[in-house]
């Protein structure tokens, strides 16, 4: 070991005297130092975003289909001292030692933010990392069912497998963010007592490659991260309603008769889910159904449209041996050769090459000449890590239409999703991409793809660690993210104890980007529930429906502003040394804190109040102050949930789905104790008008002084924007007066002169 160190920790003293003296010199993109070891190679891509690499002379960085920002030139000034050489941005500062070639990260003052503690290529690839604080906090990574959220003391190990999901992005409430550019197995040690801070260690790669990214805010940390990988686009409205779904439907009266009973009950729906095993035996990836079973399913994806319920089907990237599907991607060389064993059923079955884009390409074909042209609303890619045959590691062992499986290992969920989200785009330009898949790598925001914590158990245990999975993963920098409520392999909706964790997890649920039921054995359909169960959840769905026109407007924030909607304090409350070790509280966007339960038989739960701002009991309008822990009622039927000061909170009529149209006020709560601000997205819900500014904004700000909520005039518009929107105002911890605007798009005040802090 000692000797690897000797060669690639650059920090050596003994190296120092016998290596050549470093040499430095300016290149058009940045700046080049040249040492005996190797090339050190950093280039601003933004005043505060920098590609930094190490590697053999000619080396040009890892495989890297994340990052896809195009090269823009980047004002810098390169100067020198007699220790140091240093790359100034406007906002950031790059140092470089003379004597051991690692680099630190500082302020445009000077003032230290992370610095590099020597890197080792000699086997696979290893860079430390090192701060001036003790007890390192680290989040993202991707999704890790661990139970942490704040790394330190920890390794995290990134290879994609059913329910852990691997995304190289770290990020520092200190305010910088780490994407690692390399795909292959990585371990990343936080912490840990007998080694640095942080260690970043790749199984392969050809050097060291990664971007370092300062906001300070992780929100603009955030951005820098989406500006390298890509934009999330918006989502169709419909996304935001509840989903139903089983493992699996076995007819097609069977999943008809589901919206069916929705609609007679009158709960809201807008998507349900045909799940795998619609297809014959043997027929796997032939994306043809049973016609036993299935006698008609473009007649029933258009009878769940009448209905207003849109539908996903599962596709995978695994396909049956015999299939005319297999044998057009094995003869243009698109499938891998081994075949490999189910993990369920038995069976066995081949895997397609999505770093092929030839593959990419014909397996997309496939899907759309055998389901595309039913209708369907979206995909739902299961297994996409990819499974294999189950053994997470297999991976390494394959060539690929990229390179050897060991090098490109994680980034499979990337391509796989790419090849489905460019080719619905192009084949169905009338309905937004959509996507959910169980596995995720940087990037793959853009391609509209939701990523789920895969094949959970429904118990406590497993329901408590999703809330620090899902922070994690969005911290990661792709902002949705969902849980089968209930758990995967779940319990019985007529057991009581199962029905408890149930409506626990439904809660939580309603505060997820994406609301969906899921899960194997009986079916967790409202109606499977005793009546007091119900009663709950029939609540929770109208405030999840209430609640659509502000996930909306959070979903625009996430596409045009790089926005989070799903925020672990660290976003908003960085300041605040106790917010950051929080895991089952979080922010659903800017305005709402959430506390789910997580204990069986609660009445009561401790929330701790993050920041120096005033919080509001949404249920009860008290006014709390900040910075302090108190007990919240969470008797069975409640979640605790806190509005923040200088909030604005638009809350809708409840619906039957999504886009039904109403004449119904659009509630504007606010909440006093602060000066806020708030912007009220609108579009036509679905298509890619809005990429041509068809969308519409309505600014609003409360001045807390005067009182006043002013509405200013609505910018923008769309096909089908109503003339008049009808607001109803009315103070939030108050239940007083409630004034009534008739909005047409001409600029409004309201006072509300008892609204005080």
């Amino acid at each position: 070991m000692w000797k690897s160190l000797f060669i690639g920790g650059l920090s050596a003293c003994a190296l120092a005297a016998h290596a050549a003296p470093p040499t430095m010199q300016r290149v058009g993109t940045g700046m080049e130092v040249r040492t005996d070891q190797g090339v050190l190679t950093i280039e601003p891509v933004a005043p505060r975003v920098v590609h930094v690499r190490f590697g053999p002379a000619g080396y040009t960085g890892n495989y890297n289909p994340a990052v896809i920002a195009q090269p823009q030139k980047i004002a810098f000034e390169i100067g020198e001292s007699t220790d140091a050489w240093t790359l100034s941005t406007a906002g950031l500062k790059v140092r470089v030692g003379r004597q051991d070639g690692n680099v630190s990260f500082q302020t445009p003052d000077g003032k230290e933010i992370v610095k590099e503690g020597g890197r080792d290529l000699s086997r696979g690839v290893v860079q430390r990392f090192y701060n001036d604080d003790h007890g390192t906090v680290l989040y993202g990574l991707g999704q890790h069912q661990n139970g942490l959220l704040d790394y330190g003391g920890n390794i995290v190990r990134l290879q994609q497998a059913n329910r852990d999901v691997a995304v190289p992005m770290l990020v520092s409430p200190k305010g910088y963010g780490i994407l690692w550019n390399n795909a292959a197995v990585t371990d990343v040690e936080v912490d840990i007592p007998s080694g640095p801070p942080i260690l970043v260690r790749s199984e392969a790669g050809g050097g060291v490659d990664y971007h370092f990214m300062y906001g300070p805010g992780l929100d603009d940390v955030i951005k820098g991260y989406r500006r390298l990988t890509g934009t999330a686009p918006m989502m169709p409205r419909w996304t935001w309603g509840l989903w139903q779904s089983k493992e699996h439907y076995k007819t097609q009266d069977e999943l008809l008769s589901v919206a069916a009973k929705y609609r007679e009950m009158k709960v809201p729906l807008d998507a349900v889910i045909q799940d795998w095993q619609y297809w014959l035996p043997g027929q796997w990836g032939s994306h043809e159904f049973d016609k036993a079973r299935f006698p008609d399913p473009a007649a029933m994806v258009r009878k769940l449209h009448d209905q207003n319920v849109h539908t996903i089907i599962s596709v995978w990237a695994r396909l049956d041996p015999d299939t005319a599907n297999t044998k057009a991607l094995d003869a243009m060389g698109g499938l891998y050769p081994p075949t490999y064993p189910n993990v369920y059923p038995a069976g066995k079955g081949r895997w397609y090459d999505a770093y092929n884009p030839r593959a990419r390409d014909l397996y997309w074909r496939q899907v759309m000449r055998g389901l595309g042209t039913l209708g369907f609303d979206g995909w739902w890619l299961d297994a996409s890590e990819a499974e294999l045959g189950g053994w997470w590691g297999q991976m390494r062992e394959l060539q690929t239409g990229a390179g050897p499986g060991s090098v490109v290992y994680n980034a499979y969920p990337l391509l796989h999703t790419t090849a489905v989200h460019d080719g619905m785009k192009r084949d169905q330009p009338g309905k937004r991409a959509f996507i959910l898949t169980r596995s995720a790598y940087a990037g793959q925001q853009r391609n509209a793809a939701i990523t789920w914590s895969g094949d959970t158990m429904g118990n406590w245990d497993v329901f408590r660690r999703q809330i620090p999975a899902g922070l994690n993963f969005m911290l990661s920098g792709i902002p949705y993210w969902s849980a089968d409520i209930g758990g995967f392999f779940g319990g019985s909706p007529k057991d009581p104890a199962y029905a408890e964790l149930f409506t626990r997890w439904f809660q939580f649920g309603v505060f997820n980007p994406m609301f969906r039921v899921h899960g194997t054995g009986d079916g967790k359909e409202i109606w499977q529930f005793d009546d007091a169960t119900q009663k709950i959840m029939r609540d929770y769905i109208d405030l999840r429906y209430r609640l659509l026109p502000y996930i909306y407007s959070a979903s625009w924030d996430v596409t045009h502003n790089d926005g989070t909607m799903m925020r672990a304090l660290a976003f908003d409350f960085r300041e605040d040394e106790h917010a950051l070790h929080i895991p089952d509280q979080y922010m659903f966007g800017k305005a709402l804190l959430v506390a789910p339960v997580v204990q069986a038989k609660a009445r009561a739960r401790d929330v701790y109040l993050p920041g120096k701002d005033a919080w509001y009991d949404f249920w009860s309008g008290a006014r709390l102050a900040a910075g302090q822990v108190v007990t919240a009622k969470a008797d069975i039927a409640t979640i605790p949930l806190y509005v923040r000061a200088g909030s604005i909170l638009p809350l809708g009529p409840v619906k039957q789905f999504a886009d039904e149209k109403s004449d119904a006020p659009v509630d504007l709560v606010v909440y006093p104790g602060k000066d806020g601000a708030y912007e009220l997205y609108d579009d036509g819900g679905d298509g890619y008008a809005y990429e041509k500014g068809e969308y519409a904004v309505v600014r609003m700000t409360w001045n807390d002084g005067a009182r006043r909520l002013d509405i200013a005039p609505r910018q923008g518009r769309y096909d089908g924007m109503p003339a008049r929107q009808a607001f109803a105002v009315r103070c939030g911890p108050k239940p007083g007066a409630i004034v009534k605007v008739v909005y047409d798009d001409k600029a409004a005040s309201v006072a509300l002169p008892h609204c005080g802090g």
